[in-house]
């Protein structure tokens, strides 16, 4: 499970990106879980300013980058961190 904080000040809609990027509708305040293919079933909720995401990985794993890319071009839209301000973050919190 993930925890991503979403930036100060950064409102984005994300159940419209959720839609946009994955076809799926739901509330993220109220917990949505979909799958993705090649990423696995996904369950996501807002909680405050962050964003809890938790992965079950499918049990075949192939490589996807076009996958990969529209994944953390929806988690730089729904938290506004690119991938590299994610990454310092979870060594940050990794080091308490």
């Amino acid at each position: 499970m993930r925890n991503y904080s979403i930036k100060r000040g950064h409102k984005a809609d994300i159940n419209k990106l959720i839609e946009k990027y994955f076809g799926v509708k739901g509330d993220v305040n109220e917990g949505i879980e979909f799958v993705v293919e090649p990423i696995g079933k996904i369950y996501m909720k807002k909680n405050g300013n962050n964003l809890i995401v938790d992965i079950t990985p499918p049990s075949e794993v192939r490589d996807d980058y076009e996958a990969i890319k529209k994944w953390n071009q929806f988690l730089y839209e729904a938290t506004g961190r690119t991938a590299k301000e994610r990454r310092k973050l979870l060594e940050k919190e990794s080091m308490k």
